[in-house]
């Protein structure tokens, strides 16, 4: 559904609401404190909130309650407008430009951004076990350009590892999805590799590819395993790791290009929604997978 579709469909904030009923509830409501079927409409009877009555817990509520919508005073509608243009955006939105689109503080919109990448962030961890041919990698993302500033006398900076960027590690089905996850300290060991990559790929049925760094050394005695060196050449067949070279270009272009900076606080973020969008890349209808996550 493009920003037109989207605008004609839900022209008030009621169609909305109808239409978030319809992906959370399928025409059955249900409680969300006590579970039970047996509700009815709230006697308010005000249309632009819709709250419903617990006849099991007496409880009133909203669709919204248990979502990440959940205790916003902002319309569903324009909601579901920012929804549109994070997903249509490849290389990513930047919050500035997103409230100049929808007329909404710059400070709500990135608030609203990163609730809608939390619900990217929790469908990642849901995701099945990768297979087939396998990539894994790592990435380091932000810091100062490469060569500094020499009139300010900065040192050259130092790219890969060794860096003082922040990094990533990622592992990406051939053909199909990627996971990925700023890197803490253990991560990048020998061990924390392994975990990772046991963690989101099926080890039996997989071939795992690499480079040439020593961290990767003890996946061999898990998986099947080849390595490509890079310093020799970037592909000898179908050994190579181009995929997910490419989906860090990604990753990047929407950090040079949107966003500029990413704190360690919130970079998790900015990455599960680069992973989610690249996961979907092939689906012709992306708005109402991503209300179905957002209201599960």
């Amino acid at each position: 559904m493009n920003i037109l579709e989207l605008f004609q469909s839900f022209q008030t904030n009621e169609q909305a609401i109808d239409h978030l009923e319809k992906v959370r509830w399928h025409g059955r409501p249900v409680c969300p404190y006590c579970k039970s079927e047996s509700i009815g409409r709230h006697v308010s009877g005000d249309r632009n909130n819709q709250r419903w009555q617990c006849r099991n817990c007496t409880r009133a509520f909203a669709v919204t309650v248990g979502t990440i919508f959940h205790g916003t005073h902002m319309p569903l509608r324009k909601w579901f407008l920012l929804i549109a243009l994070m997903l249509n955006a490849k290389k990513s939105a930047s919050a500035y430009q997103i409230s100049r689109d929808l007329g909404i503080r710059r400070a709500t919109v990135w608030s609203m951004m990163h609730r809608a990448r939390l619900a990217m962030a929790t469908d990642q961890e849901q995701s099945a076990l990768l297979h087939g041919i396998v990539e894994a990698d790592e990435v380091y993302v932000g810091g100062k350009p490469r060569k500094g500033n020499k009139r300010d006398g900065d040192e050259p900076n130092k790219r890969g590892r060794g860096t003082k960027k922040v990094p990533v590690i990622g592992v990406v089905e051939r053909l199909g999805s990627v996971i990925a996850k700023v890197a803490e300290a253990n991560d990048l060991s020998a061990n924390g590799l392994l975990q990772f990559v046991c963690k989101f790929v099926d080890t039996d049925a997989s071939l795992v590819i690499t480079d040439e760094y020593s961290g990767y050394n003890s996946l061999a005695a898990k998986m099947r395993h080849a390595r490509i060196n890079h310093s020799v050449q970037y592909a000898d067949g179908l050994i190579h790791t181009n995929t997910i070279e490419g989906f860090w270009a990604l990753v990047k272009r929407a950090w040079y290009g949107s966003h500029h900076h990413y704190s360690k606080k919130y970079m998790g973020l900015y990455i599960a929604e680069a992973a989610y969008k690249y996961n979907i890349r092939h689906q012709p209808e992306t708005f109402a997978p991503m209300l179905a996550i957002m209201v599960a």
